[in-house]
């Protein structure tokens, strides 16, 4: 059902208790000349985006304030309206606008004022938010009694008539706008969860980790607080960040307790399965971190192909068992396997759910038969991908092939030293990858750009070393590497052992050769 809710309305309903914010929300986050600039889209008629409620009877466990305003009880028991998109704009107003609540804290609050002396120019604003100090009088007006009449009445006073005739019309204005709102109907979890899925795909910062977290959790189990604890552990392991993806650690609870991480799947867990099975959940993730980091030199979370990999690897080392869950050589294959053909195959690329279900399923049939197939899906290795990927630090291409020479023991160049990967893959840092031909020195070839930042052209090479080589052509900075190594740190980045000899054309043919060769071994 679509409306539309006055300002008045809206200040009426919050401080009725009737409109709440769900403790899924993110937090008020806009500055004031966020909030000044929302006042001057809504006085120049500018549209502000439609508000997005949700009508329930049923009350969340978890709500939070609006902004700095704890909101009443509601004054009768049905229906509320949670604040699903909107909450910035609908936090601004209020608080712009609203007399009767005192503040929680307000040491970051700027009331707002209209600027009598500001350009009329569509491009500038005519309000503003000023400390106390900045406030002159004649010129600014406080916008917070715009809805109060006698306050209002009082600070018109003092203007001469042309400005209160102006005031008046920006009251009148304000008074008059409507905000175009959007209600959704249900007291289904199934429903909310489609429906926020959806509203996720349109970019809204919503997910449904944190509307089953306010929706529930008992006092006594506080999920975010144990995946907290969770990520502390693995910090060392490169991992801290992982409790950041609530999603993800949400399908993984999904994942290991139901074996599907369907939005339908996920909004049908209770607080009371998660408890049970925490120890479970907890020991997947771990087993499943610690088996990246180990066997596949996966050193942080930013240098997974497809994070959502981890949901389904997560299932195999699900165990209660105070040891964990232990691997075979046979299983351990099998999951290398799975994981360099999922990647070059971009198999997590869509269809995500579907896969989540198939893999899981297959992993967990592999914990207790080491003879099952898990990996049983096409993957062909094409040149084109060393030669027609470029080098974008975070792309799924650029992260396989950066693994790829990563579980390939590369080498320093210039002192042919092991590359420290524990150090440089913690850390999504450019400066630990650069050409192996110059860029600079391709360029006076006249190389074109695409085919000098192709993967085939780049391995480990720190940022001194690269300095050192600078744009040099490769013949000549050869003189720079130990000569009794010279072979060897060429194998271990993948390359044939004359690349440096060699004009470019020929380097990237004979690499890109090794680079499929190592690529199907490891799909094997």
């Amino acid at each position: 059902m679509a409306e539309n809710l006055s300002i008045r309305k809206i200040i009426d309903r919050v401080l009725s208790g009737e409109i709440r914010i769900p403790a899924f929300q993110r937090d008020f986050v806009w500055t004031p000349d966020q909030i000044s600039f929302l006042l001057d889209s809504i006085y120049k008629n500018f549209p502000i985006g439609t508000v997005f409620l949700w009508k329930t009877s049923s009350r969340l466990e978890s709500e939070k304030d609006l902004g700095n305003f704890t909101i009443p009880d509601p004054r009768k028991e049905h229906p509320v309206y949670y604040v699903l998109d909107g909450q910035q704009r609908i936090t601004s107003l209020f608080s712009v606008f609203q007399t009767e609540l005192s503040p929680n804290n307000n040491y970051e609050w700027l009331d707002v004022f209209y600027d009598f002396e500001a350009s009329d120019d569509i491009q500038e604003s005519k309000f503003l938010a000023l400390q106390n100090s900045e406030i002159i009088e004649g010129r600014h007006f406080p916008m917070s009694v715009i809805f109060d009449a006698s306050k209002f009445f009082a600070e018109a006073s003092k203007l001469d008539d042309t400005k209160r005739d102006e005031i008046l019309r920006v009251q009148q204005m304000f008074q008059e706008y409507s905000l175009p709102t959007q209600e959704f109907e249900t007291d289904s979890k199934e429903s909310i969860a489609i429906v926020f899925e959806r509203i996720n795909r349109a970019g809204t910062p919503l997910n449904t980790y944190q509307l089953l977290t306010a929706w529930s959790w008992s006092a006594d189990f506080d999920l975010q607080e144990e995946f907290n604890e969770l990520s502390d552990e693995l910090k060392p392991f490169g991992f801290g960040n992982i409790s950041q993806d609530k999603d993800l650690l949400l399908k993984c609870c999904s994942g290991i307790i139901k074996g599907d991480t369907s939005p339908k799947t996920i909004i049908s867990l209770t607080g009371e399965e998660v408890r049970q099975n925490f120890s479970k959940i907890k020991s997947g993730i771990i087993g499943a971190i610690e088996f990246l980091k180990d066997q596949l030199k996966v050193h942080s979370l930013d240098w997974m192909p497809y994070p959502s990999m981890i949901v389904s690897l997560s299932a195999f080392f699900a165990t209660d068992r105070v040891s964990g869950q232990t691997y075979s050589d046979k299983q351990r294959k099998q999951i290398i396997k799975w994981f360099w053909k999922s990647n070059f195959s971009r198999r997590y690329n869509s269809g995500i759910q579907d896969k989540h279900k198939t893999d899981i399923r297959n992993l967990k049939d592999l914990s207790v038969d080491e003879n099952k197939e898990i990996a049983i899906f096409d993957c062909n290795i094409d040149p084109k991908f060393f030669l027609e990927s470029n080098f974008t630090m975070g792309t799924v291409n650029t992260k396989t092939f950066v693994l790829m020479l990563a579980n390939s023991s590369p080498k320093s160049f210039i002192s042919g030293a092991n590359v420290r990967l524990g150090e440089v893959l913690k850390t999504v840092n450019r400066n630990e990858f650069h050409h192996i031909f110059p860029k600079k020195f391709l360029e006076r070839q006249g190389v074109d750009k695409k085919t000098i930042n192709c993967l085939a052209n780049f391995c480990f090479l720190n940022n001194a070393d690269n300095q050192k080589i600078k744009d040099k052509d490769p013949k000549v900075y050869k003189s720079l590497l130990p000569t009794s190594d010279i072979n060897l740190i060429m194998n271990s980045s993948l390359c044939h052992e004359n690349s440096l000899d060699l004009e470019y054309q020929p380097f990237l043919e004979k690499r890109v050769e090794i680079l499929v060769s190592k690529a199907e071994d490891l799909v094997k």
